[in-house]
C-alpha cells in the first residue's frame, strides 16, 4: 500500500491526494499535469481536519483519514474555503464522524448551507454543530491554537487561512497554490522548482489574478506573521524556503512584468498570420529576444493569459468575421478585459475581406484597457500589400522602442534612489 499519511510537524500530517483524472480545472483550465487537493490532520490532545477534497477523490482520501486518526474520533473539521475541490467531502466526513464541529466563518455557513443543505440531516444543526469564526479568533485544540485570518476574494467572499503561532505554520487555502499533481515530493525541498514554476504562475493567473488587489491586502495582513511553513490546498508545502513562493505571489499580485512581446494573432486563411511574423520579425531586428507567437484558435487561454501577465508587450491581431472580431480573439478580449490586467504595451492590427470591423473593436479595447498604446497600426484587405507589411513592421519597432526606454528609465531610476 501506498503512503497514507506524510508527517509535516509534530501533531500535523499531510493526508492530501493527487487527481491525475480531471482534464479540466473549473471544467476551464487544463491540467495537463494534474493537481493536488491538499487536506492536513491535526492529532495532538484534540484532533482537527483541515479542509477536504474533490469527490471523486474522496475514497482514497477517506483511507488516509480513517487510517491517521487510528480509532480516535474527529473533533473540528476547520473549512478554509467551499470551493467544491475542498468542501466535496464534508458530507462524507459527517456521516464517519458524525460527532465533529465544523469551524468556518458567516459567510462559509451560507455556502455550506447553498451546496450540501445539511441543516437537518445527519442530525446536523448549526447550533449545535457549527463554530462561527470572524477575523483574529482563535481554536483550542488543547496542546495548540489556530488563529484565523479572513482573506475575502482571495478568490472567494469565505476564503480565510488559519497560522498556528507555536510551529510558524500558515494554512493558506488556495493562496500560494499551484497547479500539477505532487508526483511523490510533497515539500518544496523535494521539487525541482523549475518543474512546477509555470503550473504555479498559470494557476495564478487563471484562477487568483482578477483578485490581486484583494491577494496584495492579504499578504500584508500576513507577511508581519512569523511564518516558517506555508501549507496551500494545492501543490507542494512550502517548509524550507516559503519566502521563494511569497516573493512569486507578490511579484504576480504587483503585477511585475519583464521585457519581452506576446504577439496573439486569429487568422482564417493565413493573411492575419503574415502580419503577426511581420511584427515579430521587427522586434527581434531592435533587439527584443522575449518574443512569443500564438495562435488564438490553437493555444488555450489558459496559457495566453499566464504569457501575457508575464511580459510587458501585447500585440493583437485579429481577422474580420461577420463584421467583427474573430471569436476566440473576442474570447481573449473579453477574459483581458475582466482580468483587470495593468502594466502593458500594447499594439493592434488587423484583417478583413470585404467589410471591417475587427481593427475597430481591437482600437475600442486598447483605448479602454489603460494600457501605453502603440501609435501605428494596419488594417489590410485581403493579403496584406508591401506598404501593409512596412505599417506591420512600424508596430514591432515602436513596441520594441517603448519597451527599450521603460528598461532604461527604470535602470536610470535605480542608479539614482
Amino acid at each position: 500500500m501506498g503512503y497514507l499519511s506524510v508527517k509535516i510537524s509534530d501533531n500535523w500530517q499531510y493526508i492530501g491526494v493527487n487527481d491525475r483524472e480531471t482534464r479540466l480545472f473549473e471544467n476551464m483550465w487544463p491540467l495537463e499535469n494534474g493537481v493536488s487537493y491538499n487536506s492536513y490532520l491535526y492529532t495532538g490532545e484534540k484532533t482537527a481536519l483541515l479542509d477536504t477534497v474533490k469527490i471523486n477523490k474522496s475514497s482514497s482520501f477517506v483511507e488516509k483519514l480513517e487510517s491517521t486518526l487510528n480509532g480516535r474520533d474527529l473533533d473540528y473539521l476547520v473549512i478554509h474555503h467551499m470551493e467544491p475541490d475542498h468542501s466535496g467531502s464534508i458530507s462524507t466526513v459527517l456521516e464517519l464522524y458524525p460527532n465533529v464541529k465544523l469551524v468556518g466563518n458567516k459567510k462559509t455557513k451560507e455556502f455550506i448551507e447553498n451546496y450540501y443543505a445539511l441543516e437537518g440531516t445527519q442530525n446536523f444543526s448549526y447550533e449545535d454543530n457549527f463554530i462561527e469564526v470572524g477575523d483574529g479568533d482563535k481554536l483550542d485544540l488543547g496542546d495548540t491554537e489556530l488563529t484565523f485570518y479572513l482573506t475575502p476574494m482571495v478568490h472567494w467572499p469565505e476564503s480565510m487561512v488559519s497560522y498556528e503561532e507555536s510551529t510558524g505554520t500558515l494554512f493558506s487555502q488556495d493562496a500560494f497554490g499551484a497547479f500539477g499533481s505532487l508526483s511523490g515530493a510533497i515539500f518544496d525541498d523535494e521539487i525541482n522548482w523549475e518543474f512546477y514554476l509555470d503550473d504555479t504562475v498559470r494557476y495564478y493567473t487563471n484562477i487568483i489574478g482578477k483578485f490581486s488587489a484583494q491577494v496584495k491586502g492579504a499578504l500584508k495582513k500576513l507577511v508581519p506573521l512569523d511564518i516558517k511553513m506555508i501549507c496551500p490546498v494545492h501543490g507542494p508545502v512550502w517548509r524550507t524556503n516559503p519566502g521563494r513562493i511569497v516573493k512569486l505571489y507578490n511579484q504576480l499580485a504587483n503585477q511585475e512584468t519583464e521585457e519581452g512581446v506576446v504577439i496573439v494573432y486569429g487568422s482564417m486563411y493565413g493573411n492575419t498570420e503574415k502580419m503577426a511574423e511581420t511584427v515579430a520579425r521587427a522586434l527581434a531586428e531592435k533587439g527584443i529576444k522575449n518574443v512569443k507567437i500564438f495562435d488564438v484558435s490553437k493555444t488555450h487561454l489558459s496559457y495566453l493569459l499566464a504569457d501575457i501577465w508575464r511580459y510587458e508587450g501585447v500585440i493583437l491581431g485579429s481577422c474580420t468575421y461577420n463584421n467583427a472580431l474573430f471569436p476566440p480573439m473576442q474570447t481573449l478580449v473579453t477574459t483581458l478585459e475582466n482580468q483587470k490586467m495593468k502594466n502593458h504595451t500594447l499594439g493592434v492590427f488587423g484583417s478583413y475581406s470585404w467589410a471591417g470591423g475587427a481593427l475597430k473593436t481591437l482600437k475600442a479595447f486598447a483605448d479602454n484597457s489603460g494600457y501605453d498604446l502603440v501609435e501605428a497600426t494596419v488594417e489590410s484587405k485581403g493579403s496584406p500589400t508591401e506598404e501593409e507589411f512596412r505599417l506591420c513592421k512600424e508596430i514591432g519597432y515602436e513596441m520594441a522602442d517603448k519597451l527599450i526606454e521603460k528598461r532604461l528609465n527604470d535602470y536610470y531610476s535605480l542608479l539614482n534612489a
